[in-house]
């Protein structure tokens, strides 16, 4: 007798998809568990933590913005290869504003957030009408093409940069605030794509065209989600500059573009929280794999193609499944 396998919803989730959840201790717990479980482990982990390790996390949650920042663009149907140029904007502005004007930290990075993210927004907006891999191609030069001009005008320190940024107070708070800022966007995006808005631009990434044939400005919505993701960009690099205490054209380099799309794509994209996930995962095991020298980059490379080829939909999206379905055989009427 022949059977198939086929995927059921569990009774808690059917149970706590309405207000009736509320009733129910354990419906809450279900519902709140895989939200709050990752927000206190963020938040509690840097205590048991040592400097070094510190350190990583705060590389974990810049990509993990970074990663974010890539996915919003990528569900309004923008596929950038240049994350690099955000996170190099906004950090060339906050040091810029704190070598040159002596401005502190708690000014800068914000003041770097948003006219870090306007520039980007500017020098891109010429080419919103351009589709898939040409898009993608001009967001790869521009970082490039900034970095040679650096490199040939000698502006802002030239090739050795510009040192002795203002530092922040101390490693926990580089953590907290960093981490306050991840979870904010996380949350607050999350909440935006399920709204009409969001709506908008998954319809532009899904048929533009209709979108348009609908009245709606198609390049006005793009400019917008294209001014949210450089700033989380933006932000991302105004922070770094203060952690590093340095700025400079490695800020430009294409490790800031590549990690974010790997991240994205291990955690699953198009889920946001997917892309954090990723970033989850790869920084620390970047970093966890620096002692075998040449050989951490075939390593990482066969951890990417394992992900892609058994969990193509992404490793959020898998345990999401897990978490509300469960599966069964059944037979086959013949």
């Amino acid at each position: 007798m022949k059977k198939r396998r086929e995927r059921i919803d569990r009774g808690i989730k059917a149970r706590s998809e309405d207000v009736y959840a509320l009733c129910s201790w354990r419906e809450m717990l279900y519902l709140a568990g895989p939200r709050l479980l990752p927000a206190a482990a963020f938040l509690l982990l840097p205590l048991f933590l040592g400097v070094y390790w510190q350190k990583v996390m705060i590389s974990v949650a810049v990509f993990a913005l970074l990663a974010i920042s890539w996915d919003m663009l990528a569900q309004t149907g923008m596929i950038s290869l240049g994350q690099a140029l955000f996170f190099g904007m906004g950090a060339y502005v906050s040091g810029i504003l704190n070598f040159y004007f002596g401005m502190p930290p708690w000014l800068t990075i914000p003041a770097a957030t948003v006219l870090g993210g306007t520039l980007c927004t500017l020098i891109l907006m010429p080419v919103l009408r351009l589709r898939g891999i040409y898009f993608s191609m001009v967001t790869l030069i521009i970082p490039l093409m900034l970095v040679r001009i650096i490199e040939a005008t000698k502006i802002f320190g030239g090739t050795e940069g510009l040192s002795g940024m203002t530092p922040l107070p101390s490693t926990l708070t580089e953590i907290y605030l960093v981490t306050g800022v991840l979870l904010g966007v996380l949350f607050g995006l999350r909440r935006l794509m399920e709204t009409d808005y969001g709506l908008v631009l998954k319809g532009i990434r899904d048929n533009d065209r209709s979108v348009t044939n609908a009245g709606i400005n198609i390049y006005w919505f793009k400019t917008q989600a294209l001014f949210i993701s450089s700033t989380i960009g933006a932000f991302a690099g105004a922070f770094m500059t203060h952690v590093y205490m340095f700025v400079g054209m490695p800020v430009f380099a294409l490790d800031y573009s590549i990690l974010p799309i790997a991240a994205a794509v291990v955690g699953g994209s198009g889920t946001l929280a997917g892309a954090a996930l990723g970033a989850v995962i790869l920084v620390p095991l970047s970093e966890a794999l620096r002692g075998i020298g040449g050989l951490r980059i075939v390593m990482y490379g066969l951890f990417l193609v394992v992900f892609i080829v058994a969990i193509p939909e992404g490793l959020f999206d898998y345990i999401q499944r897990k978490y509300h379905q469960k599966e069964r055989w059944v037979e086959i009427d013949k």
